[in-house]
């Protein structure tokens, strides 16, 4: 880890702050002896990418040797007509991972404080070390995000606060209600940056509202991602929505030529395909309510599956079999999974949902494992 390395007088030294930071750790796609894995370890859309996203890359890329528009118009226009959102007001990222470091740099630094839940997505650690503010980590409720908890760790020090909904790693789903309380309980001066990296996996009732929050508040900003549903992890294109006074500043320090001319096209084309997600959603939520049924069946030998509404579920495992054991055992079937003792969370696995192929041969796993312990 970096901050095993020492750093000599006569060489530049990096800041405090940065020596504190973690490396983000991606899903592992290969066993620790090289073996490759199936994937479900990174919560990809194990149905790929759709045929129309796919052919506007593959048209998109006839043109390799210009730089993409600089303003990303066609896209900022497809989202903006497929949710009724302003063009203007929306920006675009590479991934949304972009737009959360964005939110972080523009709004807090040095002695100042951004808070998140417990259990909450890893990348807003890192975002707040980086620029040198304090990350402060308030207490869940059985794994989920607490609106109460989250309002009392609220201090003058507070900038930035970070909301996964629905959350990863657990899954777990905020109200619309409990969202709009905590957005009421903050301060004006504190941005309320609303992560919905998963939403096109919720059904159209239980939107959280965020988009609309997002248009009415000068301090809520909502980003979402085309890695997820869409199948486009692999093209790195995330955007975000907020008012024009919290657009203005990201786009001030945003990286020219952040997403790609394939990028585009393809995200286009996929925000467009609605019988595309429609598919993935169903196939998804299928297999996840399947899955979790199998690990209740198995709750007598210490499985648990934490709810989810995301394309993954978190499982605990807090009987004989432990959670390194179970990924391990995973790994000889051929599947790569999460494990998460970085994140607090030594006694859980997050599975990402696969094939129904893939989904039934984890199950089939799980449970023999699950019985031989």
């Amino acid at each position: 880890m970096t901050d095993t390395i020492a750093y000599p007088a006569a060489y530049p030294a990096p800041k405090d702050w940065i020596l504190g930071i973690h490396a983000y750790v991606p899903g592992k796609a290969a066993a620790d002896d090289g073996r490759p894995l199936v994937k479900l370890s990174a919560n990809e859309n194990p149905l790929g990418t759709s045929q129309a996203a796919r052919d506007a890359f593959m048209t998109a890329a006839a043109d390799m040797a210009t730089y993409p528009d600089p303003a990303a118009a066609k896209l900022r226009e497809a989202i903006g007509a497929k949710h009724g959102l302003d063009p203007a007001r929306i920006i675009y990222g590479t991934g949304s991972d972009e737009l959360l470091h964005l939110a972080a740099s523009g709004y807090a630094g040095p002695g100042d404080e951004i808070l998140y839940v417990r259990y909450g997505f890893a990348v807003y650690d890192i975002a707040a070390r980086r620029v040198g503010a304090t990350p402060v980590i308030a207490p869940d409720k059985d794994y989920a995000t607490d609106v109460d908890a989250l309002l009392a760790a609220v201090t003058e020090r507070t900038k930035v606060v970070f909301l996964a909904n629905p959350n990863n790693p657990t899954g777990t789903m905020t109200s619309r209600a409990e969202i709009a309380r905590l957005h009421a309980g903050l301060r004006p001066d504190i941005l309320f940056v609303l992560d919905q990296a998963y939403a096109e996996y919720l059904d159209e009732d239980e939107d959280d509202g965020g988009l609309a929050l997002a248009r009415d508040a000068s301090n809520v900003f909502v980003t979402r991602t085309f890695s997820k549903i869409y199948g486009l992890a692999a093209e790195r294109i995330g955007w975000g929505y907020g008012s024009p006074e919290v657009i203005d500043i990201l786009h001030r320090i945003r990286a020219p030529f952040n997403v790609t001319t394939v990028g585009q096209a393809a995200a286009i084309a996929a925000i467009g395909d609605d019988d595309w997600v429609a598919r993935s959603r169903t196939h998804n939520n299928q297999w996840r309510e399947w899955l979790a049924g199998e690990v209740a069946s198995l709750s007598n030998h210490g499985l648990r599956a934490i709810p989810s509404k995301t394309n993954f579920l978190l499982i605990l495992f807090e009987g004989k079999l432990t959670a390194e054991a179970a990924m391990k055992g995973l790994w000889d079937e051929g599947f790569a999974t999460r494990w998460l003792p970085g994140q607090g969370l030594p006694n859980g696995l997050r599975i990402t949902i696969g094939t129904e192929e893939q989904t039934r041969a984890v199950a089939a796993k799980l449970r023999a494992m699950a019985e031989a312990a």
